[in-house]
């Protein structure tokens, strides 16, 4: 696989670039040679992100993974685009026109789907009655996509979430 590995605000070392290579390319069991890898690695505060894209005829394979430190992000999004691969291989192979990107073993070998969800970690607080608005404020203020929280005018559990375009989601059970 080709890489093209960029960095925003964070310098690209050898020993980034050598992790992102070790771990991206075990991901090369299922491609061609010639596949270009894009990657980029970037620093938000306190965030540490990489974006891997993997152009294929057709269609795109992407993740991101943010953390607070650049090589579990890397360990993450290895793992992300494995799975997808596992679970789409049924849509790639009626699509021959992108199954010629893939080797061939990879196409005819037999994945069971042994992936269960795993939760990794549980997080536990107390949920103030607000107004949405308030709770949007909370959201941008933590730097999350998405809070939970107990509706004020409802009394009933609430998510607000950020859309494109820089704009909210309201999300309510049905009475």
């Amino acid at each position: 696989m080709k890489y093209i590995i960029l960095g925003k605000n964070i310098e690209v070392t050898d020993g980034l670039r050598a992790a992102v290579e070790d771990k991206i390319g075990k991901l090369e069991k299922y491609f061609t040679p010639e596949t270009e890898v894009h990657v980029t690695l970037s620093v938000e505060k306190e965030r540490q992100k990489i974006e891997v894209t993997i152009p294929v005829k057709g269609s795109i394979i992407r993740s991101e993974q943010v953390s607070n430190d650049m090589y579990v992000s890397i360990d993450l999004v290895e793992e992300i685009i494995e799975r997808q691969l596992k679970k789409y291989k049924r849509k790639l192979t009626e699509q021959q026109q992108a199954a010629r990107f893939f080797k061939q073993d990879y196409i005819e070998k037999d994945y069971m789907d042994d992936e269960e969800i795993k939760i990794i970690r549980t997080k536990k607080f107390d949920i103030k009655p607000m107004y949405p608005e308030d709770a949007c404020i909370q959201m941008e203020l933590l730097g999350h996509n998405f809070y939970v929280f107990c509706n004020a005018e409802t009394d009933q559990v609430n998510v607000v979430y950020k859309r494109k375009g820089n704009t909210y989601g309201l999300i309510e059970p049905e009475d």
